[in-house]
């Protein structure tokens, strides 16, 4: 991943995902683990569902330590099998 995060942003920041993944009651704890394992906090995710309700959006601030540690935690979340969209 060739990413600008280091150009853009003082490490170490909190940085805000937006992760949109199918309506399902585990995608918030699925996310958290993924979380709890590359960048270990206490989270407390939001969720909010589409107007259908097929799909959640949920919002989590997490503390990164740079550039390499933004796109692991893209990587990682986009390998959630419930997940389609990590932002």
């Amino acid at each position: 991943m060739n990413t600008k995060f280091d150009e853009y942003l003082d490490f170490p920041c909190q940085f805000p995902f937006k992760i949109l993944g199918l309506a399902d009651d585990r995608l918030p704890d699925m996310i958290v683990e993924v979380l709890q394992q590359h960048a270990p906090g206490d989270y407390s995710p939001k969720v909010r569902p589409s107007s259908k309700g097929n799909y959640h959006s949920v919002s989590v601030a997490v503390t990164v330590t740079s550039k390499e540690h933004v796109e692991t935690l893209y990587l990682k979340l986009g390998e959630i099998e419930l997940v389609k969209y990590v932002l």
